[in-house]
């Protein structure tokens, strides 16, 4: 007869087989002007506000939204290239508008080392937050 120890391993496996797993609920942004932060990206998504408080602000499509964004205030300022940034898209002969359309919002560009020759534009917010605005998948060829 042998007898089998359930060791960490077995019991981590066995927690991802059981249950609901996480979800992305907020994507959280640190920012010093949380009102300015949340109408640009309100105005840069065609989002809106879904709550807002003292030390927090919420944006998404609707309260039913299965992610949003939520801004929380920081005294620090921001002194490195983020480690995670989204990466918007918009239609194949729309981007370039919509990258004006950007800019024209507060957005900059950034330059992190591109060679020029990247299927995607790097840009900030107006705290400096990059973002990529890149080409819909259907466009790039694989």
């Amino acid at each position: 007869m042998s007898v089998r120890v359930r060791g960490d391993a077995d019991q981590h496996a066995a927690a991802h087989t059981v249950g609901m797993p996480v979800r992305l609920h907020h994507i959280v942004v640190d920012a010093h002007d949380l009102p300015g932060l949340a109408r640009f990206w309100t105005q840069a998504l065609g989002w809106k506000v879904l709550s807002e408080r003292k030390r927090e602000i919420v944006i998404g499509t609707d309260e039913n939204a299965p992610v949003g964004m939520c801004f929380m205030p920081v005294t620090d300022p921001k002194t490195v290239k983020n480690r995670v940034h989204l990466d918007l898209t918009s239609s194949a002969a729309d981007r370039d508008q919509e990258i004006d359309r950007l800019l024209a919002l507060g957005a900059d560009r950034v330059d992190i080392g591109q060679t020029g020759a990247e299927s995607w534009t790097v840009l900030a917010d107006p705290e400096g937050n990059e973002f990529c605005v890149v080409r819909p998948k259907e466009t790039l060829t694989r």
